[in-house]
């Protein structure tokens, strides 16, 4: 996953809604086009935060299961 410049947020633990809920006030503090990588482990998302992207305007750049659960890397909407 490119990410280098991204910034890291760990979500593991937290269960539906908490990841979106904290993903969308995460990138309310930053800047249009700055990327952050979100790592959960709630199944559920896989099928929620793609959606919130969809929805506030986010780009979802990649999407990827790992052994501990998920990893987005989303870059923020203007």
């Amino acid at each position: 996953m490119e990410a280098a410049n991204a910034e890291f947020y760990d979500l593991r633990g937290l269960s539906c809604p908490m990841p979106v809920l904290k993903t969308r006030r995460r990138l309310r503090d930053m800047r249009p086009g700055q990327q952050l990588a979100v790592l959960t482990s709630d199944p559920l998302a896989v099928i929620d935060i793609p959606a919130f992207c969809q929805e506030d305007g986010h780009v979802l750049l990649k999407s990827e299961g790992l052994s501990m659960g998920h990893r987005f890397l989303i870059a923020r909407g203007d």
